[in-house]
């Protein structure tokens, strides 16, 4: 997940960098035309959308341009959000569910233990830590499962958001070039 996040952060980068120095939408295709990711993606798209739009631009004007782009764009930055949260949602459940178990697991060792004590004559310390201590090794392997996926979760979860505002980023460049375009009319 961290190589997937890091490689996403690096071509969003160079997209955003791309289209800064680009005037035209296609200076913007031409700069992303060999990268991959969701930069040229979302530059396709508006290329597409700008094919399939070119008769109503005659009519309409570039408004209605604007707004199909920015949609498919919007979905286009959805999507990659999702791809990328994707198995995060494993780290969250064990994040919440693991130190429940170990709770359980110590509740568990605590009535067995106080079951076996049942049995003696006399109860001392000696008699009673073992089975106690014991029991609490199921919090200990619980809070050890727990805390790394939280923090695991909370760094993805973190760096995700940090994609999605470059995303964001590159489509508002984007959009400053669209609408340049249809101002020129190119």
């Amino acid at each position: 997940k961290s190589l997937e996040i890091f490689g996403g952060k690096l071509r969003i980068g160079r997209a955003v960098r791309a289209i800064g120095a680009a005037a035209t939408l296609k200076q913007a295709s031409h700069a992303l035309d060999r990268s991959g990711g969701p930069g040229a993606l979302l530059v396709r798209a508006a290329e597409e959308e700008a094919v399939l739009s070119a008769g109503a631009l005659d009519h309409a004007g570039g408004d209605g341009l604007k707004e199909r782009v920015s949609s498919r764009l919007s979905r286009i930055e959805a999507a990659a959000a999702r791809r990328m949260s994707r198995g995060t949602g494993v780290l969250a459940t064990i994040g919440s569910t693991a130190p429940f178990v170990g709770l359980f697991g110590t509740v568990w060792g605590i009535m067995h233990a106080f079951t076996g004590l049942a049995s003696l004559q006399q109860v001392t310390l000696a008699t009673v830590a073992p089975g106690i201590a014991e029991a609490l090794v199921a919090t200990a392997i619980g809070l050890f499962a727990a805390i790394p996926a939280v923090v695991a979760y909370n760094r993805f979860a973190r760096e995700i958001d940090r994609v999605a505002i470059m995303l964001e980023t590159f489509i508002e460049e984007f959009s400053n070039i669209l609408q340049r375009n249809t101002a020129q009319g190119h």
